[in-house]
């Protein structure tokens, strides 16, 4: 999982007549009234002074010992706020992000190699090099790491940098997911708010005094999955989450409906990997050796399934439990944390009736940048970092915006332009079922929405590890014996997509008692041009695992039967005149394990369809 976390810019936003604002919370010493923030249209402003802010180091007492020492871990816990905390008795809330990246990473940790003879589950019945986000240790110069400081401080904001429990600076040995972690998070926030115990370098107890107990957690990448998983508590404090790009349930990050598939861009790492890269290598080869050893052997890199270990790692159940609001961040083209991450977590915070926000962008594992900007419907217009800024300033200062009475979700378009919906996916989205025709065995085939349909069926052999993803999607109006393809007519108007792509494809596999089934859907330009295709979103099955997840099972060789699996989640532009595709072929160079090539499978596309969430139903598609 990439470290780099959102980009910041400094400056204040200063629009209209400032209003001075001196809230006291409930639990401040009466008779020292705090200095005021100031709000101008909704915002804190920046009247504190960084250069002079009080920045210190503590070590919070965690309930764990995961490192069998006999004694309680201490996570480590930087701290920037305003002087006036100390001199002037006011009391800030905390905008507090928790990683375990800042320091002494295991860059060259060794990969397990995704090559193989055959798929591990057949017989069941290139180091990545990572970079740290910030040093984490304290610099001369008053300036955390970052800089959440450097923008929050001066708005009258108290910024903390935790180290995960088994990183860093901190106690332990670090667990990826589990209650361990969580707990070891919650101990900082329960800290702020008067329920642990902290100590200084000397060993001297330290109170958090100078605070409101009001927490809002952010943070990228990891730093955001976090904030997710404390939040499953309800810890009493933590008001708000800004997970960006997150993950809310660790099986989807490093499995795909029974298959091992890989985020993208660090083929072969898998859960073991990253507990050995935060712990850096002086743990991993010694007082954490025992329980990386551990975690190797429950997360199960044969069969794929899930059990007990990642259901210890998924949040989404935990999600009735939240109690602060949450904003989420995510990339529509992340695929290291994917988007199903986020869209299964929004689910289950629209069940529950957390109050939510959602911003979606273009790019990758990333933020979408300070400087993105939205027009709203009434015509005014917000960077991304303003309304990250009045976010906090609601749900932790209590100033009187209308942040929540705004659409809920942003969604950066195809061209870069920013629009804002009243939810997400989008109410008028209607799901539409396509059919797979083919009319001869080894040309491509069509998709649609009406009508007869061959009844013919295609083969495809696996090229395993041989022919890239990219090679088996171009070329979509001329065979290929290693994929399948299935075009619609040209659109004859824009379509939207919003939401989660579904496959139903029966087919058998022929020859082995173990396959990778993958399927690609595609944006095509018109027949036989140039123009080059886009993927849109993707989706891995293990054959196996055709009646869930948690259970996999020999197939029997020839044998058809009915496998259905989502693509990840997508909100997504066809524009009129291109085609919509959908390709399916075995092994995934880019996720997948790779066997050997060989692995046959044939398709009945008569029994087979595509469900697509469009916005407008059936009318709207046109075909």
């Amino acid at each position: 999982m990439p470290t780099a976390g959102p980009g910041r810019i400094l400056g204040a936003y200063a629009i209209g007549l400032a209003l001075v604002v001196a809230p006291v919370p409930a639990h401040a010493a009466p008779n020292t009234p705090p200095p005021g923030i100031v709000v101008q249209d909704g915002m804190t402003q920046p009247v504190f002074s960084l250069a002079d802010a009080v920045e210190e180091r503590v070590w919070v007492e965690t309930p764990l010992d995961t490192d069998h020492d006999g004694r309680r871990d201490r996570v480590v816990a930087d701290i920037s706020r305003p002087r006036e905390t100390a001199t002037a008795g006011l009391r800030v809330p905390v905008i507090f992000e928790h990683s375990p990246y800042r320091k002494d990473t295991w860059n060259d940790v060794p990969y397990p190699s995704v090559l193989v003879d055959e798929l591990p589950q057949s017989r069941s019945a290139g180091a990545s090099a990572r970079r740290a986000e910030d040093p984490g240790v304290l610099r001369a110069k008053v300036n955390l790491p970052g800089q959440l400081d450097d923008y929050y401080v001066p708005r009258g904001y108290a910024v903390v940098l935790g180290q995960s429990i088994g990183t860093g600076d901190s106690d332990g040995c670090p667990t990826t997911g589990d209650a361990a972690e969580i707990l070891g998070t919650k101990a900082i926030i329960d800290w702020l708010n008067g329920r642990a115990r902290a100590y200084d370098a000397s060993g001297a107890p330290v109170r958090a005094g100078w605070t409101t107990g009001a927490v809002g957690m952010t943070g990228g990448s990891y730093n955001g999955t976090l904030p997710n998983m404390v939040a499953t508590t309800g810890v009493e404090g933590l008001k708000t989450i800004v997970p960006i790009a997150a993950i809310s349930n660790w099986y989807d990050y490093y499995r795909a409906n029974g298959l091992v598939v890989a985020p993208g861009g660090y083929q072969g790492e898998d859960a073991d990997i990253l507990t050995m890269y935060t712990a850096g290598q002086a743990r991993s080869e010694g007082s954490c050796a025992d329980e990386i050893a551990e975690i190797t052997e429950e997360q199960d890199r044969v069969t794929g399934d899930y059990n007990r270990f990642w259901r210890d790692r998924d949040y989404l159940p935990g999600a009735g439990k939240v109690r602060a609001s949450v904003f989420v961040v995510h990339g529509l083209n992340d695929w290291n944390v994917k988007t199903g991450q986020f869209a299964d977590w929004w689910d289950q915070l629209d069940r529950y009736g957390v109050p939510r926000k959602l911003w979606l962008h273009q790019g990758g594992h990333s933020g979408p940048g300070n400087t993105a900007t939205v027009t709203l419907p009434d015509g005014r217009t917000w960077t991304y970092k303003q309304t990250e800024n009045r976010w906090f300033d609601y749900w932790l200062w209590g100033v009187d915006n209308d942040v929540m009475a705004e659409p809920r979700a942003v969604v950066q378009r195809e061209d870069r332009v920013y629009a804002s919906y009243r939810d997400w996916p989008d109410p008028a989205t209607r799901e539409v079922s396509l059919g797979l025709s083919a009319d001869d065995p080894s040309a491509p085939g069509r998709l649609v929405g009406h009508g007869a349909r061959g009844r013919v069926a295609q083969s495809l052999v696996d090229s395993g590890r041989t022919i890239p993803p990219a090679d088996l999607v171009a070329g979509p109006d001329a065979g290929n014996p290693h994929r399948l393809v299935y075009t619609s007519p040209g659109l004859a108007r824009d379509v939207r997509i919003s939401g989660r792509p579904e496959l139903r494809v029966r087919l058998s596999v022929d020859n082995r008692t173990a396959a990778n089934l993958t399927g690609y859907l595609v944006d095509y330009g018109p027949a036989r041009s140039t123009e080059a295709p886009v993927v849109v979103t993707r989706g891995w099955l293990d054959p196996q695992n055709r009646t869930g997840e948690a259970h996999g099972r020999p197939l029997r060789p020839g044998r058809a039967a009915d496998y259905r699996w989502e693509m990840e989640p997508k909100d997504y532009v066809f524009r009129a005149g291109r085609r919509i595709g959908l390709v399916v072929f075995s092994s995934d160079q880019e996720y997948t394990l790779l066997p050997l090539p060989g692995t046959q499978l044939t398709v009945l596309p008569k029994s087979s369809t595509l469900t697509l969430p469009v916005v407008g139903g059936r009318g709207a598609l046109g075909f």
